[in-house]
């Protein structure tokens, strides 16, 4: 019997980046501008020796997408600092999926006091 068929596509490794993301704006506060959040992770997420890529460029056929960050090689992090994730955000998130052909992205909302967050999976 398959026991692990409600489990979800790297869902350990989404629950590592949540967990670490968490600690950000317990240090830095929340609601300051994104790129403070972003440069944080990647501290966090070298501490954890975990490989990634901050900023890395893909080829877009049309209207250049820039992805803010990978972890473990395939989870793309997007940070944010908004009133709320909205269709906008997911729509973005949904796009970076299909320009890097991977398949699992995670939204951080830094904006309030706790962190929101979504996962969305292509």
């Amino acid at each position: 019997m398959d026991t692990n068929h409600d489990r979800l596509l790297l869902e350990e490794e989404v629950f590592q980046i949540v967990g670490f993301a968490i600690e950000v704006p317990n240090t830095l506060g929340h609601g300051i501008v994104e790129k403070p959040y972003e440069n944080a992770l990647v501290v966090e997420i070298g501490l954890r020796k975990i490989p990634f890529r901050q900023q890395p460029a893909f080829d877009v056929l049309y209207k250049g997408q820039q992805v803010d960050l990978i972890a473990f090689d395939i989870i793309i992090i997007d940070t944010k600092v908004i009133d709320k994730i909205t269709d906008h955000e997911r729509g973005l998130m949904l796009n970076y999926l299909r320009i890097t052909h991977l398949r699992v992205g995670v939204i951080l909302n830094f904006k309030h006091r706790k962190l929101e967050w979504e996962r969305l999976v292509l």
